[in-house]
């Protein structure tokens, strides 16, 4: 089996005798941003004198910039804003999580911090209710490197038998999948479900649906407890989208989208013009549908492993190797909503939602 952290294996049964102890009035707030890789999360707690009942009521706050890739040593100190607020599943009530924008020394979005544009698009077409679900693939490592449980020094069965396998020689690490689970549920975040997916100890869970800015917050924070819940097991889970080299899956982070008017009588009709406009704009959706600019997609969108070629826009009813799915049950019902399966796992939900308004609203206003 992989090998897992020295960390896991500390002495449980300790560490509760501390957590159970009674904390008065205090309340723990954990405050979480993404640093300057545009993918990893940092954070850090502080205490609060009473449970903040809005994201109001928690105060703004800073830290090292220069540590996390965001500034230099000589001006490093950056601004946490709150922007929402979760229930906290690791120290339970009163205790809260954080989500924060960062801002740089002159009050500007720092370089990752996309949620400012993105909320600004998000204003402007707020009257089409636009809501997006998206799901999120990851991998579970050991913190060596090595797939979990896969063996040490080669390779398991090939795919067929894990994507929703049930069974010890099929599913690797429920036991994580199902803690991150009830973790979400108790913070407030939108998860809508989860599964086993085509490569062994590669999962999925689905966010949504959520209107507007709301599904960069929940998504991210659903990213953070994943890797809090791993933490506590020794095990890691990584976005990257393309794990593993060869006749395995990559992962993918595909983004279900849906306006008022497409969940309405006779929506094929939006449906079909959206896809007819982000077919138009397809290389400028590559660009900001990976951290990097495309190079990682280009790993993983081969025209193979249930995916379309990067270098060609697609789309089709109940096809997985198009670029954009839609739905079969959509396809009968003529309405509902369009699946753009082209963003990686690792990709930035603020930036791929944004990208999509942006095109469903006016594609002309990528010039």
């Amino acid at each position: 089996m992989a090998s897992v952290s020295s960390s896991s294996l500390l002495n449980k049964a300790v560490r509760q005798q501390y957590m159970s102890l009674p904390q008065g009035q205090k309340c723990q707030v954990t405050y979480i941003w993404i640093d300057g890789t545009g993918e990893a999360l940092r954070n850090k707690t502080r205490t609060l004198d009473t449970e903040p009942k809005s994201i109001e009521e928690i105060p703004e706050w800073n830290f090292d910039g220069s540590s996390t890739y965001q500034a230099e040593g000589s001006n490093s100190d950056m601004y946490l804003i709150p922007v929402r607020m979760f229930r906290d599943p690791f120290n339970l009530d009163p205790n809260k999580l954080v989500l924060c924008e960062v801002l740089k020394y002159n009050r500007l979005p720092a370089e990752t911090n996309h949620r400012a544009s993105c909320n600004e698009v998000m204003e402007k077409v707020k009257q089409h209710h636009m809501w997006f679900g998206m799901e999120q693939e990851y991998t579970l490592l050991g913190i060596d490197g090595h797939p979990f449980s896969w063996p040490p020094n080669g390779f398991p069965a090939p795919q067929g038998p894990y994507y929703c396998g049930v069974g010890a020689n099929s599913a690797y690490g429920r036991d994580i999948v199902e803690c991150h689970y009830k973790a979400c549920l108790y913070a407030g975040v939108k998860i809508y479900g989860t599964n086993a997916e085509v490569m062994p100890s590669q999962w999925e869970f689905q966010v949504g649906p959520c209107e507007g800015i709301e599904m960069g917050d929940h998504l991210w924070v659903a990213r953070f407890l994943l890797h809090r819940v791993c933490e506590d097991f020794g095990v890691v889970a990584t976005l990257d989208p393309k794990p593993m080299k060869g006749n395995w899956n990559g992962a993918g982070c595909h983004t279900n989208v849906s306006t008022e008017e497409m969940r309405e009588e006779g929506g094929l009709q939006y449906i079909e013009k959206a896809i007819d406009k982000l077919g138009k704009k397809h290389p400028e959706h590559i660009c900001v549908y990976d951290p990097h600019g495309g190079k990682d997609n280009m790993r993983r969108l081969t025209g193979l492993h249930e995916t379309s070629s990067i270098h060609d826009f697609s789309a089709g009813v109940a096809n997985r190797g198009a670029s954009i799915r839609i739905p079969r049950q959509v396809g009968q019902e003529k309405k509902g909503y369009f699946e753009d399966r082209r963003p990686a796992a690792n990709c930035d939900p603020y930036a791929v939602t944004k990208a999509i308004a942006i095109t469903y609203e006016d594609e002309e206003a990528w010039k």
